[in-house]
């Protein structure tokens, strides 16, 4: 009764499918893959010798508001 069989986890897939959609979960994983992707490079920073940072951090790079780099729907909008 505690462990569930392979028909279970099965049924939960088709329900979280029918609910969200495929689009959805599409963007869902786009989006938790760029965020592992962020965060191994952010550990991998942490690991250079300070002079190595130094260097990177002299020159100006442009700054994106947005997570994914591109831009939020309510910077597109006109006001």
């Amino acid at each position: 009764m505690g462990s569930f069989s392979i028909w279970h986890w099965l049924i939960v897939l088709v329900v979280v499918l029918l609910v969200f959609g495929t689009k959805r979960l599409r963007g869902a994983g786009r989006d938790l893959g760029e965020a592992v992707k962020g965060f191994k490079k952010g550990i991998a920073d942490d690991d250079k010798p300070t002079g190595e940072l130094d260097h990177q951090s002299s020159q100006p790079q442009e700054r994106e508001d947005t997570v994914s780099g591109k831009p939020r729907q309510d910077d597109t909008v006109s006001r």
